[in-house]
């Protein structure tokens, strides 16, 4: 049976941890706000984006002279996976699912005899990932030196996808990340950018027809580029309202955890402590009786 000293100290411990549980909440509680507006904010113009070039290819889609990030290279034998993780834990289930999806993922293509090749952007990925798929991993994209996610921050990482494709590393290209639906639900998401794969873009019989200045080539050309980074800023703005909602509600549920710890070790400590009075007062009536 531990001391009554070991037991203060045990619950000493809980409450020390309790303490850093209540203000990592607090903390994910404030960042939450402006990551949430920030992801929200980004949503109309990435899908309304989307809309308007899903109208463009879609009178271009079965032309030869379509741009290259359009038509593909017409196989799909290397799928690049692009997994956007977090740079850090204690965020409950966030980082594990999103790799649960791109696991699964690569092993269904791999079961398919696809060459599979992984960037991971961000560190908690990386670190689950290379333990099954450490030959299959060919760029860790650091983000940890980063206090608040900017557009150029995913204009790089989409310069680089963009020059892996123009050098024919893959045939297609798929991102994973986490879409923030609320504190609690926050819904692990792969979609194609390359080539690219818009709504609405199979063209309706009698629909309108629009005349384009410039060709829709050349404007698929410049804004298929843009695009690509468009999305994955929406994906790590996403990702980072996810952390933080994930985060807040792990951390609401290891304080509340610790408060029953520590009333279940006060408990405890009680008897324990009354245990050892009501020992010694016997072990007085006895020694006096004695005498």
């Amino acid at each position: 049976m531990p001391s009554l000293k070991d037991l203060r100290n045990r619950i000493a411990a809980t409450k020390a941890t309790q303490k850093i549980t209540k203000a990592m909440q607090m903390v994910a509680a404030s960042k939450l706000r402006r990551a949430q507006a920030a992801a929200e904010a980004a949503r109309p113009y990435a899908e309304r984006m989307q809309r308007v070039l899903g109208n463009i290819a879609a009178s271009v889609q079965d032309n030869p002279e379509a741009p290259a990030l359009l038509r593909g290279t017409g196989a799909s034998r290397v799928q690049l996976l692009v997994v956007c993780t977090g740079e850090r834990g204690l965020c409950g289930p966030f980082n594990s699912a999103i790799v649960r999806l791109a696991r699964e993922r690569t092993n269904a293509l791999l079961n398919e005899g696809h060459e599979v090749k992984i960037i991971c952007v961000g560190r908690k990925g990386y670190d689950q990932l290379k333990r099954q798929f450490e030959s299959h991993i060919i760029e860790l994209i650091d983000l940890r030196a980063v206090r608040q996610i900017q557009f150029s921050n995913a204009h790089d990482i989409a310069q680089n996808i963009i020059a892996r494709y123009e050098r024919g590393e893959f045939d297609v290209c798929t991102i994973f990340f986490s879409r923030f639906r609320s504190v609690v639900t926050q819904i692990p998401t792969a979609q194609q950018l390359i080539p690219a794969v818009f709504p609405g873009m199979a063209s309706e019989p009698g629909g309108a027809v629009y005349d384009y200045e410039p060709e829709e080539e050349q404007i698929l050309t410049e804004l298929l580029p843009l695009n690509i980074a468009v999305q994955f800023f929406r994906a790590l703005l996403e990702n980072s309202a996810s952390f933080y909602g994930a985060q807040m509600s792990a951390m609401d549920s290891a304080t509340r955890n610790a408060g029953e710890m520590i009333r279940k070790q006060t408990l405890t400590y009680n008897r324990t402590r009354q245990a050892m009075i009501t020992k010694e007062l016997i072990e007085i009536i006895s020694g006096a009786e004695a005498l």
